[in-house]
């Protein structure tokens, strides 16, 4: 089997697995809605409980008969949260018959959103996959690592107007396509010195979703080395249905050239 062979084997294996980790039962293509919590009470559809945002954080009332799971704990009756930290967010199961459901319980912004899955969600049950470019090792691209003195914080704006996200840099990353210098800030994705880049490219909004497309980036070497696969280029969120808030690239993640790799826009939206 030859090189080539053996690049496009490893990355339908990877895609597969991507795939099969999107289209999880409560996975992001599960979600149903998108609620802002305020004070007053608020019945989520296919999602027990009249929820409120109380003066420490939010607050469900169960009815007889429903509960809610979170970890090894049964929720019944009134439970409240507690604060929930900034940008992060936790995760109460349900069960209807043999649906499996949850509900999203996070920080955006500041504010608290209520995000309700279900294993039967429409979207997820009609789901047959995401297109994308076929592999091309072209699209594997050497790239440097250059650090920064200390991370910083960038924010960037959201498919949400008004909404804004933070993010730690540690520096950028360098690279060449077709002879041609590029450079895209990369964010902290984990502690284990992986990375993360937002970019637009020339195939934002014909071929690929408009908005953005995520790439992980491993760790780099301690001389910077590293890698960019754009052929592992995914969509966010946002590019499946309006109930995201996915950030947006920074401004100057925005290549001037058309990325023919990765993933493509999906064939339709929840």
């Amino acid at each position: 089997m030859s090189t080539t062979d053996d690049f496009a084997r490893d990355w339908h294996a990877w895609h597969e697995a991507h795939e099969a980790r999107r289209s999880d039962p409560l996975g992001f293509l599960a979600v149903t809605g998108l609620f802002w919590l305020g004070p007053e009470p608020l019945d989520l559809p296919g999602a027990p409980g009249v929820w409120r945002l109380g003066a420490h954080g939010p607050e469900v009332d169960l009815a007889p008969g429903e509960q809610l799971v979170l970890g090894e704990k049964v929720l019944s009756g009134r439970h409240a949260f507690g604060p929930i930290t900034s940008g992060a967010g936790i995760a109460v199961a349900f069960g209807d018959g043999e649906v499996q459901g949850s509900v999203e319980i996070a920080d955006r912004g500041g504010r608290i959103i209520l995000r309700p899955r279900r294993s039967d969600a429409p979207y997820l049950v009609a789901y047959e996959g995401t297109p994308a470019y076929p592999a091309d090792a072209r699209w594997r691209v050497p790239a440097r690592f250059i650090a920064q003195e200390a991370p910083r914080s960038a924010t960037v704006g959201s498919v949400v107007d008004g909404l804004e996200h933070v993010f730690s840099s540690p520096g950028s990353l360098e690279f060449e396509i077709d002879g041609a210098l590029h450079r895209l800030t990369a964010f902290a994705a984990g502690d284990q010195g992986a990375l993360q880049v937002l970019f637009r490219d020339g195939t934002s909004g014909v071929t690929t979703y408009a908005a953005s497309r995520s790439l992980a980036v491993p760790a780099p070497d301690e001389d910077g080395a590293t890698v960019l696969d754009f052929n592992r280029a995914v969509n966010l969120p946002c590019a499946y249905t309006d109930h995201a808030t996915c950030p947006l690239p920074p401004a100057e993640n925005r290549l001037p050239v058309a990325v023919e790799a990765g993933e493509q826009v999906p064939a339709s939206r929840a």
